[in-house]
């Protein structure tokens, strides 16, 4: 069985506060296959970017990070060493393209510094070449001209494109892309989601999506990985989780979807999930989201074991285990 492109276990990463360590992400463990799309979802606060940038080196200094394993491409320890990784291995497409882009420089200065640590022996005349190419990949017309034009001369959307070319031009193994599509209005969201669903076909990289919204996760992936407060609390393929969510958070996240299709009369009440995610410096010692659920029992005061439900799947919830 070959093994996966990414594996970690027991990742454990906190800060320290006068209140004592603010425990961020608590026994993570993660599988992505070579190839693969998986989604990584959850509301604000559940250390799903968190993760994401563990994985590129980019946390602050006094992150303490913890981690049974951290294995990428058959290399161990990778979480020690990511930032050697990040631009060459692993790339990152940024939520927020405009403080993603340095605006002293153009679009075609951008384009070709990204790519000198993957190809350093190249010469300028040819990343600019490669450079071209890519920003029309992407769906950026007059491309000559644009390499020349500054970032505030961009749309958002163009903007956003350019950063998903930044990233695709170091060939990277594993493409992470942190909530693409937040600073964009609805029309521009879907030529992005197009671009990258073209891309995604197109290339052979593994791809990690970082939402809140199971609505984008569910255009671009087949595995999804729901978060919540620093654990994982249910993983399985997009549409099953979608079809049949096992735990009650993961329900009460896709009953929060407003679905498009329904009229804004149907969308005056909207759902939400009562209460605040947890305090990361007093986490729950039993199940972290029993304040917030339905379906708590007197078994929550313990935390639940997660129970494997095949292909991948399964789900950190007492509903699911024998009393």
């Amino acid at each position: 069985m070959t093994a996966p492109l990414l594996s970690i276990r027991n990742l454990d990463i906190a800060y320290p506060t006068s209140r004592g360590p603010a425990r961020i992400l608590a026994s993570v463990s993660l599988d992505i296959e070579r190839g693969a799309a998986v989604g990584l979802v959850g509301e604000s606060g559940s250390g799903k970017s968190t993760l994401a940038l563990s994985l590129l080196g980019l946390l602050p200094d006094d992150a303490r990070i913890s981690a049974d394993r951290s294995d990428f491409d058959g290399h161990a320890d990778i979480l020690a060493r990511s930032a050697h990784l990040r631009g060459t291995e692993i790339a990152m497409i940024f939520q927020d393209p405009m403080t993603a882009l340095n605006p002293m420089f153009t679009i075609g200065t951008h384009l070709v510094d990204i790519q000198r640590r993957k190809f350093p022996k190249a010469s300028r005349a040819e990343l600019w070449r490669r450079g071209e190419k890519m920003l029309a990949r992407v769906g950026v017309s007059d491309v000559g001209r644009r390499m020349r034009l500054y970032p505030h001369e961009f749309s958002g959307g163009m903007r956003q494109r350019v950063v998903i070319a930044m990233a695709l031009l170091v060939e990277p193994k594993l493409l992470i892309a942190d909530e693409p599509t937040t600073a964009l209005d609805a029309t521009i969201e879907a030529q992005v989601v197009e671009v990258l669903g073209q891309l995604r076909a197109e290339s052979s990289a593994a791809l990690l999506v970082v939402s809140h919204s199971f609505g984008l996760i569910a255009e671009l992936c087949e595995r999804v990985v729901v978060m919540y407060a620093g654990t994982i609390v249910e993983t399985g393929s997009v549409d099953g989780v979608l079809r049949a969510p096992q735990h009650p958070y993961a329900r009460a996240l896709i009953a929060c979807e407003i679905d498009p299709s329904s009229s804004f009369e149907d969308q005056s009440d909207l759902i939400t999930i009562p209460g605040t995610v947890p305090d990361p410096v007093h986490r729950p010692e039993g199940c972290v989201f029993a304040e917030r659920c339905p379906s708590r029992h007197a078994r929550c005061v313990d935390a639940p074991p997660f129970v494997a439900t095949g292909a991948g799947a399964g789900f950190a919830c007492w509903l699911g285990v024998a009393a």
